[in-house]
């Protein structure tokens, strides 16, 4: 399966917003900033892109990669029954029924893939006015990918190989000049404009990433190179380099949660979404080193860095690249209105992912391993290093392409990691920079059990 490269992360928000149809009150977390906080502009933006497409005098022809998926929906018996089914399975009432004008929501595959043909060429704006920063497509099939056909049509295998490809069209384009129009100066789209500029994450632009503020984009060749940016030097110093106990931030993140002695097997589906480790490492025999380890989890944001650091220093091991799901999430999510923020535990066992296992140099932590876990439109995982490289704490060792996701950290059993973090890991946590000091390693555990 191709390596597709799309989606994009923090602000930590709860929101109360009034629907005009129900006028009652939701209050819903938005970790990353994915998908707009208040669910009404991400139905406002739905509803622009449905009304432009209808306002054509004729459909406009598909892609051929979106033609493919057409064929494959039409000519498969089972999808051809899911991909109707989820669309019939929405409810027919507010907030799932309408837009705030009134049109109704994309209610058929063949709307389905004319949104997704109107997205995958273009690069994305801004967006000030919705809120939207990194899931179209995910915004466009959020209430059919909650319901029981859709679960099972975004676990088809056959799905997620056409999603893969289409996936990496759109992949292929925002790697070309023409994407790069978008990095502009527009107050309100231009990702160089004022609401831009005034977000948290990108204030100091000019002194923080490495660009020339006086070329067109600021000297960035493609809209992929904007979002793979890199900082300058000594922005994000690594803490603690020489220190072989402490152990480091792999990705500018926010802690998501942190659970100790993780099964072998376990009900990742379910509330509270476990994890499950011999599927999160697709069975590949390193497995059973971890089994009752430690698993840290954390998000990326949108508008944040989205190149991954070595969180120890050591020689890589293995590197693994597991092909996955694309639009799965939790069932116990429900209609996720905050994406597959809802999902980011089971998504580790289903996702697209890339592992990465080190070998410490510091014997009391081990091996180890970095997870990195594409979801949705961000499902490139693009590894710099291979087996055998030595690598130094905070030295890059790869990058999610237009956009983040979440990463793990693996530790086996009898390493005792010892969390130091500002607030507790949750949807609402800050994020904490890239190469920070996260937590610290007691010694001699290891070699105490060993002993006995």
């Amino acid at each position: 399966m191709p390596n597709p490269h799309p989606r994009f992360g923090n602000q930590k928000h709860s929101t109360s917003i009034s629907t005009p149809s129900t006028m009652t009150s939701i209050h819903i977390p938005r970790a990353g900033g994915w998908l707009p906080q208040d669910p009404a502009l991400l139905q406002k933006w739905l509803g622009k892109l449905v009304a432009r497409i209808e306002s054509r005098r004729s459909v406009a022809p598909l892609l051929p990669v979106l033609e493919e998926f057409k064929t494959l929906i039409e000519t498969d018996a089972t999808i051809f029954m899911l991909f109707n089914q989820m669309f019939h399975q929405i409810p027919h009432k507010p907030p799932y029924n309408n837009d705030p004008t009134g049109k109704p929501q994309v209610r058929s595959y063949e709307m389905m893939l004319q949104c997704f043909n109107e997205i995958i060429q273009t690069a994305p704006e801004f967006q000030a006015d919705s809120g939207l920063v990194g899931f179209p497509i995910n915004a466009i099939i959020d209430w059919p990918m909650g319901t029981p056909s859709g679960f099972a049509a975004f676990l088809n295998e056959k799905v997620n190989t056409q999603m893969a490809a289409m996936l990496d069209v759109w992949a292929t384009y925002l790697q070309t000049p023409d994407s790069a129009s978008v990095l502009n100066t527009d107050p309100e789209k231009g990702w160089f404009g004022a609401e831009a500029m005034a977000q948290e994450q990108m204030k100091d632009f000019d002194i923080t990433y490495i660009c020339d503020p006086e070329a067109i984009h600021k000297g960035f060749t493609s809209w992929d190179d904007f979002f793979t940016r890199q900082f300058r030097p000594n922005v994000r110093p690594v803490e603690a380099a020489e220190d072989d106990w402490v152990i480091n931030n792999a990705c500018e993140s926010a802690p998501y949660n942190i659970q100790k002695n993780v099964g072998e097997r376990d009900k990742f589906w379910i509330k509270g979404q476990p994890y499950s480790i011999s599927h999160m490492f697709d069975q590949d025999p390193y497995y059973k080193q971890f089994i009752g380890g430690t698993v840290y989890q954390a998000f990326l944001s949108a508008l944040c860095y989205h190149r991954w650091h070595s969180p120890v220093k050591g020689k890589v091991e293995k590197v693994l690249m597991v092909p996955g799901t694309y639009y799965s999430e939790a069932r116990i999510a429900g209609f996720d209105e905050a994406a597959p923020n809802e999902s980011q535990g089971y998504i580790t066992e289903v996702a697209t992912r890339a592992l990465v296992f080190i070998q410490a140099d510091n014997d009391d932590i081990g091996l180890m391993c970095f997870m990195a876990v594409g979801m949705a439109e961000v499902s490139s995982c693009d590894v710099l290093v291979k087996e055998g490289d030595r690598v130094e704490k905070g030295q890059q060792i790869g990058m999610f392409h237009f956009g983040g996701s979440t990463h793990c950290l693996i530790f086996r059993p009898g390493v005792q990691v010892l969390f130091q973090l500002p607030e507790a890991p949750g949807l609402n946590a800050s994020v904490l920079p890239v190469n920070s000091a996260i937590a610290m390693v007691k010694p001699r555990i290891l070699e105490e059990q060993k002993k006995a």
